[in-house]
Protein backbone atom coordinates (compact mmCIF):
# COMPACT_ATOMS: atom_id res chain seq x y z
CA UNK A 1 0.00 0.00 0.00
CA UNK A 2 2.80 2.45 1.00
CA UNK A 3 4.32 1.85 -2.60
CA UNK A 4 1.35 2.79 -4.29
CA UNK A 5 1.31 6.58 -2.18
CA UNK A 6 4.74 6.71 -3.35
CA UNK A 7 4.38 6.62 -6.49
CA UNK A 8 1.18 8.59 -6.76
CA UNK A 9 3.16 11.34 -4.81
CA UNK A 10 6.08 10.84 -7.56
CA UNK A 11 3.45 11.17 -10.62
CA UNK A 12 3.20 14.76 -11.15
CA UNK A 13 0.34 14.22 -14.04
CA UNK A 14 -1.40 12.95 -10.45
CA UNK A 15 -1.69 16.69 -9.35
CA UNK A 16 -3.48 17.68 -12.78
CA UNK A 17 -5.60 14.53 -13.07
CA UNK A 18 -6.67 14.93 -9.39
CA UNK A 19 -8.61 18.66 -10.84
CA UNK A 20 -10.41 16.84 -13.51
CA UNK A 21 -12.13 14.48 -11.06
CA UNK A 22 -14.05 13.71 -8.24
CA UNK A 23 -12.39 9.92 -7.39
CA UNK A 24 -9.35 8.91 -8.59
CA UNK A 25 -8.37 5.41 -7.67
CA UNK A 26 -4.56 4.51 -8.86
CA UNK A 27 -4.55 0.49 -9.39
CA UNK A 28 -1.45 -1.32 -9.86
CA UNK A 29 -3.50 -4.65 -10.20
CA UNK A 30 -3.46 -6.01 -13.86
CA UNK A 31 -6.22 -8.99 -14.94
CA UNK A 32 -6.58 -11.14 -18.09
CA UNK A 33 -8.18 -9.63 -21.28
CA UNK A 34 -11.07 -11.96 -20.09
CA UNK A 35 -11.49 -10.16 -17.02
CA UNK A 36 -13.38 -7.01 -18.35
CA UNK A 37 -16.87 -9.69 -19.25
CA UNK A 38 -18.16 -8.52 -16.10
CA UNK A 39 -18.52 -4.90 -17.69
CA UNK A 40 -19.79 -6.31 -20.72
CA UNK A 41 -22.31 -8.16 -18.61
CA UNK A 42 -23.28 -5.51 -16.10
CA UNK A 43 -24.16 -2.70 -18.93
CA UNK A 44 -26.27 -5.48 -20.72
CA UNK A 45 -28.23 -5.78 -17.67
CA UNK A 46 -27.90 -1.79 -17.16
CA UNK A 47 -29.24 -1.38 -20.65
CA UNK A 48 -32.28 -3.77 -19.89
CA UNK A 49 -33.29 -1.55 -17.40
CA UNK A 50 -33.23 2.01 -19.58
CA UNK A 51 -35.21 0.11 -21.67
CA UNK A 52 -37.33 -1.02 -19.58
CA UNK A 53 -37.87 2.43 -17.54
CA UNK A 54 -38.50 3.99 -20.48
CA UNK A 55 -35.25 6.14 -20.17
CA UNK A 56 -34.05 5.47 -23.50
CA UNK A 57 -37.75 6.48 -24.93
CA UNK A 58 -37.21 10.16 -27.33
CA UNK A 59 -40.44 10.60 -25.83
CA UNK A 60 -40.16 10.98 -22.60
CA UNK A 61 -36.79 12.65 -22.73
CA UNK A 62 -38.98 15.38 -24.73
CA UNK A 63 -41.82 14.92 -22.29
CA UNK A 64 -39.00 16.04 -19.55
CA UNK A 65 -38.07 18.83 -21.11
CA UNK A 66 -41.21 20.32 -21.08
CA UNK A 67 -42.15 19.99 -18.28
CA UNK A 68 -45.03 17.59 -18.92
CA UNK A 69 -43.79 14.63 -16.95
CA UNK A 70 -42.24 13.58 -13.84
CA UNK A 71 -41.16 10.20 -14.76
CA UNK A 72 -37.23 11.15 -15.73
CA UNK A 73 -37.09 13.67 -12.95
CA UNK A 74 -38.02 11.19 -10.61
CA UNK A 75 -35.27 8.66 -12.46
CA UNK A 76 -32.83 11.01 -12.33
CA UNK A 77 -32.99 12.34 -8.83
CA UNK A 78 -33.45 8.56 -7.37
CA UNK A 79 -29.77 8.42 -9.10
CA UNK A 80 -28.84 11.34 -7.45
CA UNK A 81 -29.92 10.08 -4.21
CA UNK A 82 -28.28 6.74 -4.44
CA UNK A 83 -25.28 8.21 -5.78
CA UNK A 84 -25.28 10.74 -2.44
CA UNK A 85 -25.86 8.00 -0.12
CA UNK A 86 -23.15 5.63 -1.54
CA UNK A 87 -20.15 8.35 -1.20
CA UNK A 88 -21.37 9.31 2.26
CA UNK A 89 -21.26 5.85 3.19
CA UNK A 90 -17.95 5.58 1.43
CA UNK A 91 -16.30 7.92 3.14
CA UNK A 92 -18.43 7.40 7.00
CA UNK A 93 -17.28 3.71 6.74
CA UNK A 94 -13.87 3.97 5.09
CA UNK A 95 -14.92 1.77 2.47
CA UNK A 96 -12.10 0.01 0.59
CA UNK A 97 -12.19 -1.69 -2.88
CA UNK A 98 -12.89 -5.74 -3.27
CA UNK A 99 -9.12 -5.51 -3.38
CA UNK A 100 -8.53 -3.52 -0.10
CA UNK A 101 -7.64 -0.14 -2.20
CA UNK A 102 -8.00 2.78 -0.02
CA UNK A 103 -10.62 4.97 -2.61
CA UNK A 104 -9.89 8.94 -1.87
CA UNK A 105 -12.03 11.27 -2.72
CA UNK A 106 -10.85 15.21 -3.92
CA UNK A 107 -12.89 17.85 -3.96
CA UNK A 108 -13.43 19.57 -7.40
CA UNK A 109 -13.62 23.63 -7.72
CA UNK A 110 -16.32 25.42 -9.68
CA UNK A 111 -15.71 27.49 -12.27
CA UNK A 112 -17.62 28.62 -15.39
CA UNK A 113 -16.60 26.03 -17.84
CA UNK A 114 -19.01 23.76 -16.32
CA UNK A 115 -21.62 26.12 -16.78
CA UNK A 116 -20.98 26.26 -20.82
CA UNK A 117 -20.68 22.55 -21.14
CA UNK A 118 -23.28 21.35 -18.98
CA UNK A 119 -25.48 24.26 -21.41
CA UNK A 120 -24.00 22.44 -24.61
CA UNK A 121 -24.87 18.91 -23.09
CA UNK A 122 -28.29 19.86 -22.00
CA UNK A 123 -29.08 21.17 -25.91
CA UNK A 124 -27.70 18.35 -27.21
CA UNK A 125 -29.66 16.05 -25.16
CA UNK A 126 -32.67 18.18 -25.86
CA UNK A 127 -32.22 18.17 -29.42
CA UNK A 128 -31.27 14.20 -30.04
CA UNK A 129 -33.36 12.83 -27.27
CA UNK A 130 -30.13 10.79 -25.96
CA UNK A 131 -27.44 11.21 -23.26
CA UNK A 132 -23.91 9.05 -23.47
CA UNK A 133 -25.55 5.93 -21.68
CA UNK A 134 -28.75 5.20 -23.17
CA UNK A 135 -27.33 5.48 -26.55
CA UNK A 136 -25.97 2.47 -26.70
CA UNK A 137 -29.11 0.93 -25.52
CA UNK A 138 -31.26 2.91 -27.97
CA UNK A 139 -28.82 1.02 -30.49
CA UNK A 140 -29.34 -2.36 -29.56
CA UNK A 141 -33.11 -2.05 -29.32
CA UNK A 142 -32.68 -1.07 -33.27
CA UNK A 143 -32.98 2.19 -33.50
CA UNK A 144 -29.86 2.13 -35.73
CA UNK A 145 -29.92 5.81 -36.51
CA UNK A 146 -28.79 6.94 -33.15
CA UNK A 147 -25.40 5.56 -34.46
CA UNK A 148 -25.10 9.16 -35.93
CA UNK A 149 -25.28 10.59 -32.29
CA UNK A 150 -23.14 8.15 -30.85
CA UNK A 151 -20.04 8.95 -33.45
CA UNK A 152 -21.50 12.72 -33.00
CA UNK A 153 -20.50 12.14 -29.38
CA UNK A 154 -17.61 10.90 -30.08
CA UNK A 155 -16.43 13.34 -32.36
CA UNK A 156 -17.40 16.10 -29.91
CA UNK A 157 -15.25 14.27 -27.49
CA UNK A 158 -12.34 14.00 -29.35
CA UNK A 159 -12.68 17.63 -30.18
CA UNK A 160 -12.86 18.81 -26.61
CA UNK A 161 -9.48 16.53 -26.18
CA UNK A 162 -7.97 18.52 -28.99
CA UNK A 163 -8.73 22.00 -27.41
CA UNK A 164 -9.45 21.51 -23.63
CA UNK A 165 -6.03 23.46 -22.67
CA UNK A 166 -7.96 26.58 -24.97
CA UNK A 167 -11.34 26.17 -23.24
CA UNK A 168 -12.07 28.22 -19.62
CA UNK A 169 -11.66 25.92 -16.65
Amino acid sequence: MTEIKNKIEENTDFESRSLDTICINESELVHPWWYNFKYLLLGIFIGFVFVKSEVVSWFRIQEMFHFQSFHMYGIIGSAVMVGMVSVWLIKKFKVTSIYGEVIDFHPKPFNKGQIFGGLLFGTGWALTGACPGPLYAQIGSGFLVVGITLLSAITGTWVYGLLRDKLPH
